[in-house]
């Protein structure tokens, strides 16, 4: 290195200048890693930096005098002028021996105190100016402060020196006798085991009693440290004795085992046991498996209760104790792994790039368990395992359809013949992991008999806050559920028992529109159709056309899965035609459909051709969609009877006589003969009759039906209605209504009457069939039956209002006679 550009100049302490009474002087100096030298002291050191050598070199030719100086970092092995402290000791060299490996052993005394006021240069040895720094004796040291003070550090350095093993007797000695406070700080200094930083403050400290007083705070953190460390290796040591015995006592037991034969079982417990403590578990579990191999060491290798405890450990051991996947969540990436696998299903998948999102920024969120609800086929169980894909985790599902035993979720006890663990343990070994997304698929399908309720078992599984230690009754340990993703699948959330479905977030799955399942037709079902067939476009094509006869006339579901049948039926007679030679391409529309697949076995739902009075068009949900349900109603001379058929369930038929309750009510509004119900019967029926038919929703298209006929007014052909009536003519809200005005759409409904109340909820319609329909809100019954019926009912006024209107004077004119509008 040349020369340096600019000297290096170190801040002095203002104090410190005070103390000068010399004159700098020049010369090399030496720096230190990890010793420093206080004046009267001898030290032995090895030297092998090139500068070092160097600058020993060139003192060796004058008065041996170089100042040493420690390096503030020891790790620096080319340290520079601003990493090493400025005060040290000049030091007279008395001894260099150059020992192997090309070191020097030096053997300096140390001589006075100084400190480096500047730094001349750095190549090719340290060479700076040195000014005597000698300590400040203003003050009494023999007062009775600086007394108490080495007495302090005396009793300090004896117990210290009590701590350390091997402790020189002298040394103990040379401290204790020493009257001098200077003379006794830096001796014990010098002598003992610490930091560098702790030696150099108090050598760089000029007050002898600050010395005393940071050499005291010294020595009492060293002595708490040393007393702990001799407590930690008694312990070690009372430990040490106890394996020890422990271990003679087993090799005691392994040459007794030997003699009888059982060295293969001793083997396998020894396997166990390793097993055991390579996992490391809490202590709970740890004792309890560890008791469990001790038993199997007792008991004959042969006996039943052997092969239990066996096939306990194997299970236990075999579960993801501490394994885990990490999460790679992009969202970018999730987006296009949603929509390439499912098409359509907007809200659900922002709802699901929401999760993600969240688990992106909070990796250790508990408690969000989802239950995705949907009819059949529109492909729950797919998103489940995409969002598995997309996060990175292991995927297992658990099928909880029809399960109705308690143990089937939480496992038998292990002291029956047969025990096994709770699907959920069976799971979570499968999965090989202790965080995957775990599916509990159709959990509205659990039952429960005397063996139980298995809903209620999954109340501890899906709650965060009992999850973290969950006890299946085969594994008797606590197990932590909380890092598991839950997502549950269902077709409806009635069958699902409160509690449970408190603990779930509920997104809703709605049945796919005409378009959408043509679309998923065209990109997924049919390529993954013809590969599986063995089909390529040169020798099959199906056109749109008929995908949509499929569609329309084939089936009639709320998801695809009939669809995905239906387009294999079509590959299936395709490839039997290619194989047999008959054709050497088939090409399927809807014009040559019906040749493969057979008459067209479903119409789409239509409306009726003209108006017609009494039939009304309802909407009604199902749980394959929304669906058309029409209303008849047939007025006949009779007695005042009510025939209610097409298998109603009883809220259906209140909802019937409440509305023929609320005709009576108001029959002079609608020019209703006012003794109807005593002259006439009446026959409601909804068509479809072996289907059961039930809820409160069909009250509005019954009361339109029931005043369309009692009037003997049409009922326009292109107008559906849904929601519940009151005895008073209030409109209430219903559930459904996407899938409902999705029937409507498909139907060719022009107009749709809804509740006022469900109003906001047009914002969940798909946007095709909100611009294609028309939405009439209605919060009376009035406003449905102006919607509905072709021409407004004349009203008919009774005699009591004829009395309030003052026409008494018309005695022939009878009563309900009806007024021109």
């Amino acid at each position: 290195m040349s020369e340096l550009n600019e000297k290096i100049k170190l801040v002095e302490n203002p104090d410190d200048i005070k103390s000068e009474q010399s004159q700098p002087v020049k010369m090399p100096m030496l720096v230190l890693r990890g010793l420093v030298l206080y004046p009267q002291m001898v030290l032995h050191f090895d030297v092998g930096r090139e500068k070092s050598i160097l600058a020993l070199n060139s003192v060796m030719s004058t008065d041996r005098r170089i100042f040493l100086v420690a390096q503030k970092n020891i790790r620096d092995d080319e340290p520079k002028a601003d990493s090493i402290y400025k005060v040290g000791v000049v030091a007279e060299v008395r001894q260099i021996i150059k020992s192997q490996g090309g070191t020097w052993r030096v053997l300096v005394e140390g001589v006075y105190r100084a400190k480096v006021t500047e730094v001349l240069t750095e190549e090719p040895y340290f060479e700076g100016t040195v000014l005597p720094f000698p300590l400040k004796t203003g003050r009494n040291l023999k007062s009775a402060l600086c007394d108490a003070l080495m007495r302090t550090v005396k009793d300090l350095f004896e117990e210290y020196c009590f701590l350390i093993p091997r402790m020189p007797k002298e040394l103990v000695i040379n401290a204790l006798v020493s009257e001098d406070p200077i003379h006794l700080a830096e001796y014990i200094a010098g002598n003992m085991q610490m930091e560098v930083e702790d030696k150099q403050t108090i050598l760089s400290q000029s007050d002898p009693l600050k010395r005393l007083e940071i050499l005291a705070r010294i020595l009492e953190e060293e002595n708490d440290i040393l007393s702990l460390e001799a407590d930690i290796q008694e312990k070690v040591k009372g430990q040490v004795d106890k394996n020890q015995r422990e271990y003679y006592l087993r090799e005691q037991m392994k040459a007794i085992s030997s003699e009888l034969g059982e060295d293969e079982l001793q083997d396998e417990v020894d396997n166990y046991l390793s097993r055991i403590g390579k996992l490391k578990l809490d202590e709970e579990t740890t004792e309890k498996l560890t008791k469990e191999a001790d038993r199997l060491a007792r008991l004959p290798g042969n006996s039943n209760e052997a092969g239990v405890i066996r096939g306990y450990l194997d299970t236990v051991l075999d579960l993801p104790w501490n394994k885990r996947t990490t999460d790679k969540i992009d969202i970018k990436k999730a987006q296009a792994l949603l929509d390439k696998e499912h098409y359509g299903l907007k809200k659900v998948k922002e709802r699901i790039l929401e999760l993600l999102s969240v688990r992106k920024l909070a990796p250790d969120i508990k408690g969000q368990i989802i239950c995705l609800v949907g009819p059949p086929g529109v492909g729950k169980t797919s998103i489940a395992r995409s969002i598995a894909k997309s996060m990175g985790r292991k995927y297992v599902r658990i099928s909880l359809g029809g399960v109705r035993d308690e143990s089937d979720v939480r496992g038998h006890r292990k002291t029956y013949i047969g025990a096994m663990p709770g699907r959920i343990m069976a799971a979570m070994k499968l999965a090989g992991s202790s965080n995957p997304l775990m599916l509990l698929d159709e959990v509205d399908k659990l039952g429960n008999d005397y063996r139980g309720d298995p809903s209620a078992a999954l109340l501890e599984v899906l709650d965060s806050e009992q999850n973290h230690a969950f006890r299946d009754h085969y594994i008797e340990v606590p197990f932590d559920l909380s890092d598991v993703l839950f997502i549950a699948t269902a077709n409806t959330l009635s069958t699902i028992p409160g509690p449970l479905r408190d603990r779930m977030e509920v997104i809703e799955l709605t049945s796919y529109t005409r378009e959408e399942k043509f679309q998923i037709a065209k990109h997924h079902l049919l390529p993954k159709q013809m590969k599986r067939h063995g089909l390529t476009a040169s020798k099959a094509r199906v056109a749109d056309d008929a995908l949509y006869a499929l569609i329309d006339n084939y089936t009639r579901e709320a998801g695809v899965r009939s669809l995905e049948r239906e387009v294999a039926s079509l590959l299936r007679k395709s490839a039997k035609q290619i194989v047999a030679g008959e054709s050497k391409k088939v090409v399927i529309t809807d014009e040559n459909i019906t040749d493969y697949l057979g008459p067209r076995k479903m119409r789409p739902e239509q409306i009726q051709p003209y108006d017609e009075v009494g039939m009304v068009n309802g909407l009604a949900w199902t749980s394959v969609g929304g669906e058309m349900l029409q209303v008849e109603v047939a007025v006949l001379d009779g007695s005042g009877k009510i025939e209610l058929t097409g298998s109603l369930g009883d809220v259906m038929k209140e909802s019937a006589r409440a509305a023929v309750s609320f005709i009576r009510a108001h029959w002079e509004a609608y020019g209703i003969e006012h003794d109807f119900y005593k002259t006439k019967d009446i026959h409601i029926h909804v068509p479809e009759g072996a289907v059961p038919k039930d809820g409160p929703s069909a009250g509005v298209t019954i009361t339109t039906a029931l005043v369309s006929a009692l009037s003997d007014t049409p009922v326009h052909r292109d107008v559906a209605m849904t929601g519940e009536v009151t005895l008073r003519g209030r409109v209430l809200a219903i559930g459904g209504l996407k899938e409902k005005t999705m029937a409507a759409y498909r139907a060719g409904i022009k107009t749709v009457v809804i509740p006022k109340e469900n109003e906001p909820d047009l914002a969940e319609i798909d946007e095709v069939v909100r611009e294609h329909l028309r939405f009439v809100p209605a919060e009376r019954i009035d406003t449905v039956i102006e919607a509905a019926l072709v021409k407004k009912p004349v009203p008919r006024i009774s005699a009591p209002a004829l009395d309030a209107l003052g026409q008494k004077q018309v005695p022939d004119l009878p009563a309900n006679t009806p007024i021109p509008q």
